[in-house]
């Protein structure tokens, strides 16, 4: 009995050996299969873009051989302050439109991929469910950055409600030639009009804004027409980044058959639409 314990014991200190054994093989494997992937630094707003990097993180990013680290801004200023000092290596949250200007007032040296998603601009109220019930002298609100200001007063002109000076490249408030109702027309920060929407009669609101603040454009007084679009989101990053290999698999991801299905699944509401 005792030689049946001993080597019963001896079996069982073996079979131990070998799972310590498969599991530290298992766990180098992994650990060797993680150091070979890429590391792409890329930073974007929340909706729906972290949204959207998530689902290739989740889904597609090891096999096509990245990891991402994905960076949350929740504003329009920082991302491409960021992959300016090399803190990102990519950013995904801007227009073509809105990198224009930015790179006319900061000097910004980026390349473009090609659009990803648009996110439909539309103009909202907490007061009314018309676009003929805004009243004469009513307060509508505008983004104030110089591209989506522009954007914005297109929109109000495809609306009726102005008409603006067409000769100007990026038109603001002051452009305005023609303004029947003798509406009143302020900006503030896209990140706060949704929270200024029960103060005033209408704003204009960006789609990622919209979405973060649970509007819907089913509920908007008139929505921008996204068929061929001109305002599409895409990534953008340096000419000379050190992360090319690892950029170029992401955008290819960007642009994948399963990402045009989870947006396309994810927002419904076609308040995102993909632009591929």
């Amino acid at each position: 009995m005792r030689k049946i314990a001993k080597l019963t014991a001896i079996v069982a200190a073996a079979t131990l050996a070998l799972g310590a054994c498969s599991k530290s093989s298992d766990s180098s494997s992994t650990t060797a299969k993680e150091n070979e992937l890429i590391t792409v630094v890329v930073g974007a707003n929340p909706v729906p873009h972290v949204e959207i990097l998530e689902f290739i993180s989740d889904n597609l990013a090891e096999e096509a051989g990245i990891k991402l680290d994905i960076r949350t801004y929740t504003d329009y200023i920082q991302p491409n302050v960021a992959l300016d000092s090399d803190e990102l290596d990519a950013n995904y949250f801007q227009t073509p439109g809105y990198y224009e200007a930015q790179k006319a007032e900061f000097g910004y040296d980026f390349v473009l991929g090609a659009g990803v998603h648009v996110e439909p601009l539309a103009l909202y109220s907490n007061k009314y469910k018309k676009l003929d019930e805004i009243p004469e002298g009513g307060t509508i609100v505008l983004n104030n950055d110089p591209a989506n200001q522009d954007r914005g007063l297109k929109l109000l002109q495809d609306a009726g409600l102005i008409k603006i000076d067409s000769s100007v490249k990026l038109a603001t408030i002051l452009d305005i030639t023609e303004n029947p109702k003798k509406l009143n027309f302020v900006d503030a920060e896209g990140a706060a009009i949704p929270v200024q929407l029960p103060d005033v009669d209408a704003a204009v609101i960006n789609g990622n804004y919209a979405i973060e603040a649970g509007l819907k454009q089913v509920d908007a007084l008139h929505i921008e027409n996204a068929i061929n679009s001109p305002y599409a989101n895409l990534l953008a990053w340096k000419a000379d980044s050190k992360n090319l290999e690892g950029i170029k698999i992401l955008e290819q991801l960007l642009h994948s058959e399963e990402v045009k299905k989870f947006i396309n699944e994810r927002y419904a509401d076609k308040s995102v639409i993909p632009a591929f």
